[in-house]
């Protein structure tokens, strides 16, 4: 056993064993040290491409919804223009029943009446002129305000109805 003893304080005595020593020491760190990052690492990259299937799952859900909704407003949007051409149709055509073009017309005569009874002297020429503008008056109330306060009352006439104030003017009327 000595002698084993003497051969162990032999070599470690040697500067080449503590070199050898030191150096496989300083390797057992640096291997133990890059298998535990190798480790960190692994579940690292692991963590990462289950939170990538996760934003990808994410983003395809995302992406189906939005096309959804895209459709969906797609749709809507053809319904309101189908909607808008029905209605736009129906206008056209209620304003080419009979009755309504009739009803334009008196509407038309009535107020050219008016403006004739203002301008009597020269019958034909006046007719003729009183025609035309309340034509192109009637044309203009098609739109606007006049439009709206002729539906609210149905009564109002563009032009004010001047009988009554030219009779009372005149003191025809008696009152």
């Amino acid at each position: 056993m000595m002698n084993l003893m003497e051969i162990l304080i032999n070599i470690l005595s040697e500067p080449f064993t503590w070199g050898l020593l030191i150096g496989l020491a300083l390797t057992f760190f640096v291997w133990r040290s890059g298998a535990k990052d190798k480790k960190h690492l692994r579940l690292e990259v692991k963590r990462v491409q289950e939170e990538l299937a996760s934003m990808q799952t994410h983003l395809s859900t995302q992406l189906k919804i939005n096309a959804e909704g895209n459709e969906k407003q797609q749709k809507e949007l053809e319904e309101l223009r189908e909607q808008n051409e029905n209605l736009r149709v129906n206008i056209q055509a209620i304003q080419q029943k009979p009755g309504k073009l009739e009803l334009r017309k008196l509407e038309v005569i009535e107020t050219a009446v008016s403006v004739l009874r203002e301008q009597a002297p020269g019958f034909a020429g006046a007719w003729e002129k009183a025609l035309r503008e309340a034509e192109d008056d009637y044309v203009a109330s098609e739109s606007g305000l006049k439009k709206l306060i002729r539906k609210v009352s149905p009564g109002f006439r563009a032009t004010p109805d001047t009988t009554a104030k030219n009779l009372e003017d005149k003191g025809e009327l008696g009152i």
